[in-house]
Protein backbone atom coordinates (compact mmCIF):
# COMPACT_ATOMS: atom_id res chain seq x y z
CA UNK A 1 0.00 0.00 0.00
CA UNK A 2 3.09 1.88 1.00
CA UNK A 3 5.04 1.54 -2.52
CA UNK A 4 1.53 2.17 -4.61
CA UNK A 5 0.93 5.99 -2.58
CA UNK A 6 4.08 6.21 -3.70
CA UNK A 7 3.93 5.83 -7.19
CA UNK A 8 0.60 7.57 -6.95
CA UNK A 9 2.69 10.70 -5.97
CA UNK A 10 5.48 10.28 -8.90
CA UNK A 11 2.78 10.19 -11.45
CA UNK A 12 1.13 13.37 -10.24
CA UNK A 13 4.17 15.53 -9.51
CA UNK A 14 6.25 13.96 -12.21
CA UNK A 15 4.18 12.77 -15.03
CA UNK A 16 5.97 10.87 -17.59
CA UNK A 17 4.45 10.68 -20.85
CA UNK A 18 4.63 13.79 -22.74
CA UNK A 19 0.29 14.59 -22.90
CA UNK A 20 0.51 14.79 -18.55
CA UNK A 21 3.59 16.49 -18.42
CA UNK A 22 1.97 18.82 -20.50
CA UNK A 23 -0.53 19.03 -18.68
CA UNK A 24 0.26 18.98 -15.02
CA UNK A 25 3.11 22.03 -16.24
CA UNK A 26 0.00 23.70 -17.46
CA UNK A 27 -1.49 23.28 -14.00
CA UNK A 28 1.34 24.95 -12.35
CA UNK A 29 1.31 27.62 -14.52
CA UNK A 30 -2.47 28.45 -14.09
CA UNK A 31 -1.93 27.97 -10.48
CA UNK A 32 0.71 30.04 -10.57
CA UNK A 33 -1.35 32.96 -12.29
CA UNK A 34 -3.99 32.40 -10.43
CA UNK A 35 -1.71 33.53 -7.50
CA UNK A 36 -0.08 36.37 -9.16
CA UNK A 37 -3.84 37.93 -10.17
CA UNK A 38 -4.72 37.47 -6.85
CA UNK A 39 -1.99 38.82 -5.13
CA UNK A 40 -1.30 41.66 -8.02
CA UNK A 41 -5.22 42.79 -7.76
CA UNK A 42 -5.03 43.03 -3.72
CA UNK A 43 -1.78 45.13 -4.20
CA UNK A 44 -3.33 47.29 -6.83
CA UNK A 45 -6.43 47.62 -4.18
CA UNK A 46 -4.48 48.63 -1.56
CA UNK A 47 -2.16 50.95 -3.56
CA UNK A 48 -4.78 52.83 -5.08
CA UNK A 49 -6.48 52.98 -1.09
CA UNK A 50 -3.15 54.49 0.24
CA UNK A 51 -1.96 56.93 -2.80
CA UNK A 52 -5.24 58.35 -4.28
CA UNK A 53 -6.95 57.57 -7.62
CA UNK A 54 -4.64 60.77 -8.59
CA UNK A 55 -0.88 59.37 -7.29
CA UNK A 56 -2.29 56.03 -8.52
CA UNK A 57 -2.84 57.17 -12.43
CA UNK A 58 0.46 58.80 -12.22
CA UNK A 59 1.98 55.41 -10.88
CA UNK A 60 0.25 53.70 -13.61
CA UNK A 61 1.61 56.29 -16.34
CA UNK A 62 5.27 55.59 -15.19
CA UNK A 63 4.84 51.46 -14.42
CA UNK A 64 3.45 51.06 -17.83
CA UNK A 65 6.58 52.49 -19.72
CA UNK A 66 8.57 50.23 -17.55
CA UNK A 67 6.72 46.78 -18.88
CA UNK A 68 7.15 48.85 -22.33
CA UNK A 69 10.93 49.31 -22.33
CA UNK A 70 11.91 46.70 -20.09
CA UNK A 71 9.59 44.58 -22.99
CA UNK A 72 11.75 45.56 -26.03
CA UNK A 73 15.07 46.18 -24.32
CA UNK A 74 16.28 42.52 -24.73
CA UNK A 75 15.77 42.73 -28.55
CA UNK A 76 12.98 39.17 -28.23
CA UNK A 77 15.89 36.87 -26.55
CA UNK A 78 13.47 35.75 -24.01
CA UNK A 79 10.94 34.48 -26.68
CA UNK A 80 14.40 33.77 -28.46
CA UNK A 81 15.13 31.21 -25.69
CA UNK A 82 11.84 29.59 -26.00
CA UNK A 83 12.00 28.18 -29.08
CA UNK A 84 15.91 27.64 -29.11
CA UNK A 85 16.91 26.45 -26.16
CA UNK A 86 14.41 23.41 -26.76
CA UNK A 87 15.82 22.56 -30.29
CA UNK A 88 19.58 22.82 -28.94
CA UNK A 89 18.87 20.59 -25.80
CA UNK A 90 17.09 18.27 -28.57
CA UNK A 91 19.89 17.77 -30.83
CA UNK A 92 23.00 18.13 -27.76
CA UNK A 93 23.88 21.39 -28.44
CA UNK A 94 25.04 21.80 -25.45
CA UNK A 95 27.61 24.41 -26.02
CA UNK A 96 24.61 26.57 -28.05
CA UNK A 97 22.91 25.94 -24.99
CA UNK A 98 25.28 27.36 -22.35
CA UNK A 99 26.46 30.15 -24.77
CA UNK A 100 22.59 31.63 -24.96
CA UNK A 101 21.75 31.15 -21.58
CA UNK A 102 25.21 33.77 -20.38
CA UNK A 103 24.89 35.87 -23.63
CA UNK A 104 21.07 36.46 -23.31
CA UNK A 105 21.30 37.27 -19.76
CA UNK A 106 24.00 39.27 -20.04
CA UNK A 107 23.27 41.65 -22.83
CA UNK A 108 19.38 42.17 -21.25
CA UNK A 109 21.00 43.18 -18.26
CA UNK A 110 23.47 45.84 -20.33
CA UNK A 111 20.69 46.91 -22.65
CA UNK A 112 18.72 47.96 -20.14
CA UNK A 113 20.96 49.94 -18.33
CA UNK A 114 22.09 51.87 -20.87
CA UNK A 115 18.33 52.30 -22.05
CA UNK A 116 17.85 53.37 -18.53
CA UNK A 117 20.63 56.01 -18.55
CA UNK A 118 19.32 57.48 -21.77
CA UNK A 119 16.14 57.75 -20.77
CA UNK A 120 17.07 59.50 -17.49
CA UNK A 121 19.50 61.91 -19.56
CA UNK A 122 16.24 62.89 -21.76
CA UNK A 123 13.89 63.21 -18.35
CA UNK A 124 17.03 65.60 -17.28
CA UNK A 125 16.88 67.43 -20.54
CA UNK A 126 13.29 67.37 -21.48
CA UNK A 127 11.39 66.88 -18.00
CA UNK A 128 10.45 70.90 -17.94
CA UNK A 129 7.98 69.73 -20.47
CA UNK A 130 6.02 67.30 -17.89
CA UNK A 131 3.94 67.73 -15.08
CA UNK A 132 6.21 68.20 -11.70
CA UNK A 133 5.07 65.13 -10.04
CA UNK A 134 5.58 62.84 -12.78
CA UNK A 135 9.17 64.09 -12.81
CA UNK A 136 10.57 62.12 -9.79
CA UNK A 137 8.35 58.87 -10.08
CA UNK A 138 9.94 58.38 -13.67
CA UNK A 139 13.37 58.59 -12.49
CA UNK A 140 12.69 55.90 -10.11
CA UNK A 141 10.94 54.19 -13.04
CA UNK A 142 13.50 53.94 -15.06
CA UNK A 143 15.55 52.13 -12.46
CA UNK A 144 13.57 49.30 -12.85
CA UNK A 145 14.21 48.71 -16.25
CA UNK A 146 17.20 46.66 -16.41
CA UNK A 147 16.22 44.01 -13.42
CA UNK A 148 12.81 43.73 -15.64
CA UNK A 149 14.58 42.85 -18.79
CA UNK A 150 16.80 40.35 -16.90
CA UNK A 151 13.34 38.71 -15.49
CA UNK A 152 11.77 38.79 -18.81
CA UNK A 153 14.94 36.56 -20.33
CA UNK A 154 15.34 34.16 -17.36
CA UNK A 155 11.48 33.28 -17.71
CA UNK A 156 12.05 32.50 -21.38
CA UNK A 157 14.76 30.30 -19.96
CA UNK A 158 12.32 28.78 -17.23
CA UNK A 159 9.77 28.62 -19.75
CA UNK A 160 11.49 27.54 -22.57
CA UNK A 161 12.83 23.93 -20.23
CA UNK A 162 9.13 24.11 -19.27
CA UNK A 163 10.91 24.98 -16.01
CA UNK A 164 7.84 26.47 -14.75
CA UNK A 165 8.50 27.77 -11.10
CA UNK A 166 11.32 29.46 -12.47
CA UNK A 167 10.03 31.41 -15.05
CA UNK A 168 6.52 31.99 -13.38
CA UNK A 169 6.97 32.84 -9.66
CA UNK A 170 9.42 35.18 -9.57
CA UNK A 171 7.68 38.08 -11.88
CA UNK A 172 4.07 37.34 -11.30
CA UNK A 173 4.22 35.98 -7.75
CA UNK A 174 7.24 37.42 -5.67
CA UNK A 175 7.13 40.53 -7.60
CA UNK A 176 3.99 42.00 -6.13
CA UNK A 177 4.60 40.15 -3.13
CA UNK A 178 7.51 42.72 -2.32
CA UNK A 179 5.84 45.87 -3.63
CA UNK A 180 3.03 44.90 -1.18
CA UNK A 181 5.98 44.52 1.51
CA UNK A 182 7.58 47.59 0.72
CA UNK A 183 3.85 49.45 0.56
CA UNK A 184 3.55 48.33 4.14
CA UNK A 185 6.92 49.35 5.62
CA UNK A 186 6.73 53.01 3.70
CA UNK A 187 3.30 53.58 5.87
CA UNK A 188 4.59 51.80 8.63
CA UNK A 189 7.67 54.48 8.39
CA UNK A 190 4.93 57.13 8.21
CA UNK A 191 6.48 58.18 4.46
CA UNK A 192 4.31 59.98 2.39
CA UNK A 193 1.45 57.74 0.34
CA UNK A 194 2.20 59.03 -3.15
CA UNK A 195 3.52 58.13 -7.01
CA UNK A 196 6.93 58.41 -5.57
CA UNK A 197 6.67 55.95 -2.70
CA UNK A 198 5.13 53.52 -5.07
CA UNK A 199 7.77 53.91 -7.57
CA UNK A 200 10.45 53.03 -5.21
CA UNK A 201 8.63 50.04 -3.95
CA UNK A 202 8.55 48.87 -7.38
CA UNK A 203 12.24 49.47 -7.34
CA UNK A 204 12.77 46.74 -4.34
CA UNK A 205 10.18 44.54 -5.89
CA UNK A 206 11.88 44.64 -9.22
CA UNK A 207 15.34 44.14 -8.48
CA UNK A 208 14.45 41.70 -5.19
CA UNK A 209 12.32 39.08 -8.02
CA UNK A 210 15.10 39.29 -10.43
CA UNK A 211 18.15 38.54 -8.15
CA UNK A 212 15.82 35.57 -6.50
CA UNK A 213 14.89 34.41 -10.25
CA UNK A 214 18.61 34.52 -11.03
CA UNK A 215 19.73 32.36 -8.18
CA UNK A 216 17.07 29.67 -8.56
CA UNK A 217 18.23 29.65 -12.68
CA UNK A 218 21.55 29.44 -11.80
CA UNK A 219 21.25 26.15 -9.32
CA UNK A 220 18.68 24.50 -11.95
CA UNK A 221 21.61 25.35 -14.05
CA UNK A 222 23.89 23.45 -12.39
CA UNK A 223 22.37 20.32 -11.73
CA UNK A 224 20.05 20.03 -15.05
CA UNK A 225 23.41 20.91 -17.96
CA UNK A 226 26.62 19.74 -18.01
CA UNK A 227 29.08 22.10 -17.83
CA UNK A 228 31.67 22.87 -20.95
CA UNK A 229 32.45 24.92 -23.74
CA UNK A 230 29.94 27.82 -25.18
CA UNK A 231 29.43 28.17 -28.72
CA UNK A 232 28.29 31.80 -29.18
CA UNK A 233 26.37 32.49 -32.06
CA UNK A 234 25.13 35.68 -32.41
CA UNK A 235 24.09 36.59 -35.39
CA UNK A 236 21.52 33.38 -35.80
CA UNK A 237 20.66 34.11 -32.26
CA UNK A 238 19.47 37.59 -33.47
CA UNK A 239 17.96 36.47 -36.96
CA UNK A 240 15.49 34.58 -34.63
CA UNK A 241 15.05 36.99 -31.87
CA UNK A 242 14.77 40.83 -33.75
CA UNK A 243 11.75 39.09 -35.36
CA UNK A 244 10.46 38.21 -32.15
CA UNK A 245 11.03 41.29 -30.63
CA UNK A 246 8.68 43.08 -32.93
CA UNK A 247 5.96 40.78 -32.10
CA UNK A 248 6.75 41.51 -28.22
CA UNK A 249 6.86 45.48 -29.14
CA UNK A 250 3.18 45.19 -31.22
CA UNK A 251 2.08 42.94 -27.98
CA UNK A 252 3.36 45.09 -25.85
CA UNK A 253 1.30 48.22 -27.54
CA UNK A 254 -1.68 46.04 -28.03
CA UNK A 255 -1.88 45.67 -24.06
CA UNK A 256 -0.76 49.32 -23.11
CA UNK A 257 -1.70 51.54 -25.93
CA UNK A 258 -4.90 52.85 -24.14
CA UNK A 259 -3.56 53.69 -21.25
CA UNK A 260 -0.92 55.98 -22.51
CA UNK A 261 -3.22 57.67 -24.77
CA UNK A 262 -6.01 57.95 -22.00
CA UNK A 263 -3.37 59.76 -20.03
CA UNK A 264 -1.99 61.97 -22.85
CA UNK A 265 -5.90 63.19 -23.30
CA UNK A 266 -7.72 62.49 -19.70
CA UNK A 267 -6.56 63.36 -15.96
CA UNK A 268 -4.94 60.69 -13.88
CA UNK A 269 -8.01 59.74 -11.55
CA UNK A 270 -9.52 58.66 -15.47
CA UNK A 271 -6.30 56.80 -16.48
CA UNK A 272 -6.56 55.15 -12.70
CA UNK A 273 -10.33 54.51 -13.22
CA UNK A 274 -9.65 52.65 -16.83
CA UNK A 275 -6.65 50.92 -15.59
CA UNK A 276 -8.81 49.19 -13.00
CA UNK A 277 -11.47 48.21 -15.28
CA UNK A 278 -9.20 47.04 -17.89
CA UNK A 279 -6.67 44.89 -15.17
CA UNK A 280 -9.80 43.48 -13.40
CA UNK A 281 -11.48 42.37 -16.75
CA UNK A 282 -8.20 41.21 -17.84
CA UNK A 283 -7.96 38.66 -15.01
CA UNK A 284 -9.62 36.44 -17.85
CA UNK A 285 -6.16 36.27 -19.41
CA UNK A 286 -3.82 34.50 -17.11
CA UNK A 287 -5.57 31.39 -18.40
CA UNK A 288 -4.13 32.53 -22.53
CA UNK A 289 -0.63 33.21 -20.88
CA UNK A 290 -0.86 30.47 -18.56
CA UNK A 291 -1.54 27.54 -21.17
CA UNK A 292 0.84 29.58 -23.29
CA UNK A 293 3.64 29.38 -20.94
CA UNK A 294 3.15 25.32 -20.27
CA UNK A 295 2.89 24.54 -23.81
CA UNK A 296 5.93 26.71 -25.92
CA UNK A 297 8.18 24.07 -24.66
CA UNK A 298 6.11 21.04 -26.20
CA UNK A 299 5.46 23.02 -28.92
CA UNK A 300 9.29 23.46 -30.19
CA UNK A 301 10.14 19.88 -29.48
CA UNK A 302 7.47 18.14 -31.21
CA UNK A 303 8.13 20.49 -34.50
CA UNK A 304 12.23 19.86 -33.93
CA UNK A 305 10.40 15.87 -34.80
CA UNK A 306 8.52 16.51 -37.21
CA UNK A 307 5.56 14.91 -35.35
CA UNK A 308 2.65 16.83 -37.38
CA UNK A 309 -0.08 14.34 -36.17
CA UNK A 310 0.58 14.91 -32.23
CA UNK A 311 1.50 18.37 -32.85
CA UNK A 312 -2.49 19.01 -34.38
CA UNK A 313 -3.53 16.57 -30.84
CA UNK A 314 -1.50 19.04 -29.00
CA UNK A 315 -2.36 21.99 -30.24
CA UNK A 316 -6.22 21.01 -29.71
CA UNK A 317 -5.47 20.19 -26.12
CA UNK A 318 -3.80 23.96 -25.79
CA UNK A 319 -6.93 25.37 -27.30
CA UNK A 320 -9.32 23.81 -25.14
CA UNK A 321 -7.39 24.41 -21.94
CA UNK A 322 -7.44 28.11 -22.88
CA UNK A 323 -11.04 28.79 -23.80
CA UNK A 324 -13.19 26.97 -21.65
CA UNK A 325 -11.23 28.34 -18.46
CA UNK A 326 -11.71 32.10 -19.89
CA UNK A 327 -15.31 31.88 -20.79
CA UNK A 328 -16.16 30.24 -17.12
CA UNK A 329 -13.69 33.23 -15.70
CA UNK A 330 -15.34 35.99 -17.78
CA UNK A 331 -18.90 35.47 -16.45
CA UNK A 332 -17.52 35.24 -12.92
CA UNK A 333 -15.56 38.32 -13.04
CA UNK A 334 -18.67 40.22 -15.11
CA UNK A 335 -20.76 38.92 -12.13
CA UNK A 336 -18.70 40.70 -9.77
CA UNK A 337 -17.20 43.45 -12.00
CA UNK A 338 -18.98 45.95 -9.56
CA UNK A 339 -18.05 45.33 -6.20
CA UNK A 340 -14.68 44.33 -7.63
CA UNK A 341 -14.22 48.04 -8.70
CA UNK A 342 -15.62 49.47 -5.35
CA UNK A 343 -12.61 48.11 -3.75
CA UNK A 344 -9.95 50.53 -5.31
CA UNK A 345 -12.47 52.96 -4.03
CA UNK A 346 -16.13 54.38 -4.71
CA UNK A 347 -15.32 56.29 -8.00
CA UNK A 348 -13.70 53.31 -9.87
CA UNK A 349 -17.30 51.92 -10.02
CA UNK A 350 -17.73 54.33 -13.21
CA UNK A 351 -15.49 51.96 -14.97
CA UNK A 352 -17.64 49.23 -15.26
CA UNK A 353 -19.24 49.48 -18.59
CA UNK A 354 -15.48 49.13 -19.80
CA UNK A 355 -15.39 45.76 -18.88
CA UNK A 356 -17.90 44.60 -21.22
CA UNK A 357 -16.57 46.26 -24.30
CA UNK A 358 -12.70 44.61 -23.43
CA UNK A 359 -14.65 41.01 -22.63
CA UNK A 360 -15.51 40.67 -26.35
CA UNK A 361 -11.85 40.91 -27.51
CA UNK A 362 -10.36 39.10 -24.53
CA UNK A 363 -12.85 36.30 -25.27
CA UNK A 364 -12.33 36.24 -29.04
CA UNK A 365 -8.49 35.87 -28.70
CA UNK A 366 -9.15 33.21 -26.31
CA UNK A 367 -11.18 31.19 -28.26
CA UNK A 368 -7.61 30.62 -30.61
CA UNK A 369 -5.53 28.80 -27.60
CA UNK A 370 -2.12 30.57 -27.81
CA UNK A 371 -1.97 31.52 -31.58
CA UNK A 372 1.04 33.74 -31.28
CA UNK A 373 3.12 30.95 -29.32
CA UNK A 374 2.30 28.09 -31.82
CA UNK A 375 3.29 30.53 -34.60
CA UNK A 376 6.50 31.69 -33.12
CA UNK A 377 7.61 28.21 -32.17
CA UNK A 378 7.06 26.92 -35.43
CA UNK A 379 9.33 29.46 -36.63
CA UNK A 380 6.33 31.66 -38.56
CA UNK A 381 7.48 34.63 -36.02
CA UNK A 382 7.46 36.44 -39.05
CA UNK A 383 4.08 35.96 -39.85
CA UNK A 384 3.00 36.48 -36.47
CA UNK A 385 5.27 39.63 -36.10
CA UNK A 386 3.50 41.03 -39.32
CA UNK A 387 0.25 40.64 -37.46
CA UNK A 388 0.97 42.34 -34.44
CA UNK A 389 2.25 45.01 -36.29
CA UNK A 390 -0.85 45.44 -38.46
CA UNK A 391 -3.01 45.18 -35.19
CA UNK A 392 -0.65 47.45 -33.31
CA UNK A 393 -0.76 50.41 -35.67
CA UNK A 394 -4.88 49.76 -36.06
CA UNK A 395 -5.06 50.11 -31.99
CA UNK A 396 -2.67 53.34 -31.76
CA UNK A 397 -4.91 54.39 -34.65
CA UNK A 398 -8.39 53.80 -33.09
CA UNK A 399 -7.53 54.99 -29.93
CA UNK A 400 -6.41 58.05 -30.92
CA UNK A 401 -9.49 58.44 -32.96
CA UNK A 402 -11.88 57.33 -29.99
CA UNK A 403 -10.28 58.48 -27.00
CA UNK A 404 -11.27 62.31 -27.17
CA UNK A 405 -14.69 61.90 -28.60
CA UNK A 406 -15.68 59.05 -26.27
CA UNK A 407 -13.22 58.33 -23.36
CA UNK A 408 -12.88 55.35 -21.50
CA UNK A 409 -15.69 53.77 -23.97
CA UNK A 410 -13.74 54.94 -26.54
CA UNK A 411 -10.06 52.88 -25.33
CA UNK A 412 -11.96 49.89 -24.81
CA UNK A 413 -13.63 49.91 -27.91
CA UNK A 414 -10.30 50.22 -29.69
CA UNK A 415 -8.46 47.53 -27.63
CA UNK A 416 -11.28 44.73 -27.86
CA UNK A 417 -11.37 45.77 -31.80
CA UNK A 418 -7.92 45.53 -32.18
CA UNK A 419 -7.64 42.30 -30.29
CA UNK A 420 -10.33 40.54 -32.29
CA UNK A 421 -8.08 41.62 -35.60
CA UNK A 422 -4.91 39.76 -34.10
CA UNK A 423 -6.57 36.81 -32.99
CA UNK A 424 -8.71 36.42 -36.60
CA UNK A 425 -5.03 36.74 -38.81
CA UNK A 426 -3.64 34.21 -36.17
CA UNK A 427 -5.97 31.82 -36.85
CA UNK A 428 -5.80 32.55 -41.20
CA UNK A 429 -2.19 32.47 -40.67
CA UNK A 430 -2.29 29.36 -39.07
CA UNK A 431 -4.25 27.44 -41.42
CA UNK A 432 -2.50 28.69 -44.40
CA UNK A 433 1.20 28.56 -43.08
CA UNK A 434 0.91 25.37 -40.41
CA UNK A 435 -2.21 23.47 -41.77
CA UNK A 436 -3.00 23.41 -38.21
CA UNK A 437 -7.00 24.46 -37.02
CA UNK A 438 -6.69 26.80 -33.93
CA UNK A 439 -10.48 27.71 -33.55
CA UNK A 440 -12.52 26.17 -30.71
CA UNK A 441 -15.40 25.55 -32.60
CA UNK A 442 -13.07 23.15 -34.97
CA UNK A 443 -11.19 21.71 -31.59
CA UNK A 444 -14.23 21.12 -29.31
CA UNK A 445 -13.77 17.60 -27.19
CA UNK A 446 -14.53 14.73 -28.00
CA UNK A 447 -18.32 14.15 -27.86
CA UNK A 448 -19.16 17.97 -27.31
CA UNK A 449 -21.34 18.88 -30.67
CA UNK A 450 -19.60 15.69 -32.36
CA UNK A 451 -20.38 12.10 -31.59
CA UNK A 452 -17.88 10.40 -29.83
CA UNK A 453 -16.86 7.36 -31.79
CA UNK A 454 -18.34 3.91 -31.36
CA UNK A 455 -16.47 1.41 -29.63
Amino acid sequence: MLAQARQLMIDVTQPRDDRARAQHDAVVAFGLRVASAALLYFTQVVMARWIGSHDYGIYVFVWTWVLVLGGITHLGLNAAMMRLLPEYKEHGQLDRFRALVRGGRIFALSAGTLLAGLGMAGLYLFGDHLTATYVLPAYLALICVPLFALTEVQDGIGRGQAWIWIGLLPPYVLRPALVLVAMTAAWAAELPMNATTAAGAAIVATWGAALAQTLMLNRKLKHEVATGGRDYDFRGWLAVSVPLVVVAAAELMLQNTDILVVSSFMTPTDVAIYFASAKTMSLIMFVHYAVGSAVANRFASLNARGDKEQLRAFVRDAVNWTFWPSLASALVILALGKPLLWLFGPQFEAGYPVMFILVVGFLFRSSFGPAEVLLSMLGEHQVCAAVLIVSALLNVALNFALVPPFGLLGAATATSISLATAALMNYVAARRRLDIEIAIWRNFPDGVLTPKPLA
